[in-house]
């Protein structure tokens, strides 16, 4: 690729690719090319365009509202979409949906996604994104599911915040062999965690990285009373 070649806009996708992201431990080349694939810029709020590629959180603020929420590093957004191992046939439930950027990533690579998202405001903001990108795999949902959402099992689960503990309801909405990654723990001491289903009633903890990110908003987030 000639980088010289590129856009102001594509070469900073490019940079914040190949310098960010794959640095920072961002090997698969399935995900890098989603990073191309799917356009930052076109997910972040009215006026933040110029920082849709920097490696920093942008905050949510909505029609001048600030929700009090924001959009994760582009580095963490890559590692958990990595990390989650997805396949195409492979149907995904992620718990906070921001911007809708992180669900557009997991649709690119999986069959189905449910994205969750407690705040109005941002499920409507995400959802525009998602249907003005074209995107028809990636369903946005308004509500609280922090400890599970309906009765389906899925192949992977993302939680886009933190929490103190895994709940168990999540980890057994996993199928067999299914994926769930989470950064767990409290500021400021927070370890991404996969936990697989290995059985019926077994799981299997692979420590990943250490980051610190926001805690997810949930009714009783603050009360986890469940092991990992």
């Amino acid at each position: 690729m000639n980088i010289h070649s590129l856009s102001s806009v594509e070469r900073a996708r490019y940079n914040m690719v190949e310098q960010q992201i794959r640095p920072w431990h961002v090997e698969d080349e399935q995900v890098l090319q989603t990073l191309f694939d799917v356009q930052r810029e076109r997910f972040v709020p009215a006026g933040m365009e110029s920082m849709a590629f920097s490696d920093t959180e942008l905050p949510l603020i909505i029609d001048s509202v600030d929700t009090n929420e924001t959009m994760l590093r582009p580095t963490i957004e890559a590692r958990f979409t990595q990390e989650l191992q997805l396949k195409p046939t492979d149907a995904v439930l992620e718990i906070g949906t921001g911007s809708g950027y992180q669900a557009a990533l997991l649709g690119h690579l999986a069959q189905q996604v449910t994205s969750v998202e407690i705040n109005r405001t941002l499920a409507t903001f995400a959802l525009d994104n998602i249907e003005k990108n074209g995107i028809t795999n990636v369903k946005i949902e308004t509500g609280d599911a922090h400890a599970g959402w309906g009765t389906t099992e899925f192949d992977a689960i993302l939680l886009t915040g933190s929490v103190p503990v895994v709940p168990d309801a999540l980890k057994y909405q996993l199928s067999i062999g299914g994926r769930l990654v989470a950064a767990v723990g409290q500021h400021p001491v927070m370890t991404v965690l996969r936990i697989t289903r290995t059985s019926a009633a077994s799981f299997e903890t692979t420590p990943l990285f250490d980051t610190v990110i926001k805690p997810l908003r949930g009714t009783r987030v603050s009360s986890f009373n469940f092991a990992l």
